[in-house]
């Protein structure tokens, strides 16, 4: 089964590789607007898993620049993901508002929702 795995991670990677989708354009104060409101956030992701690649696709077609946190081998974002957000899931938006408190999403289509309320309101 992990062969197996490994095998489909491998080829959505590469099939990931060559379809990637432009980067959206917009003028400097734009993006440094965006870029200010995303600062706080940060997504736990395992590279290969094929949900984890549709986010990164639509942060890459949108042009949003998240911190990008490899929880599969890195044991530091792995134990935050668990102790913080309470499962290892991926993908994980984590968001850190202004009055300290955390906000994990999990599910790829709750996260593009709300990356989505953002892109609109910009």
């Amino acid at each position: 089964m992990k062969i197996i795995r490994w095998v489909l991670g491998r080829l959505i990677l590469i099939i990931d590789y060559l379809t990637r989708p432009k980067k959206l354009i917009r003028t400097e104060s734009q993006q440094q607007k965006i870029d200010a409101i995303l600062k706080d956030h940060s997504l736990y992701e395992f590279h290969a898993c094929p949900f984890c690649v549709k986010i990164r696709r639509y942060l890459r077609k949108n042009s949003l620049n998240i911190d990008i946190r490899d929880a599969k081998n890195n044991k530091k974002y792995r134990s935050e993901l668990e102790k913080l957000g309470g499962k290892i899931q991926v993908p994980c938006l984590c968001i850190k508002n202004n009055n300290n408190n955390i906000i994990w999403i999990y599910e790829s289509n709750d996260i593009i929702s709300y990356l989505n309320k953002i892109v609109k309101n910009e």
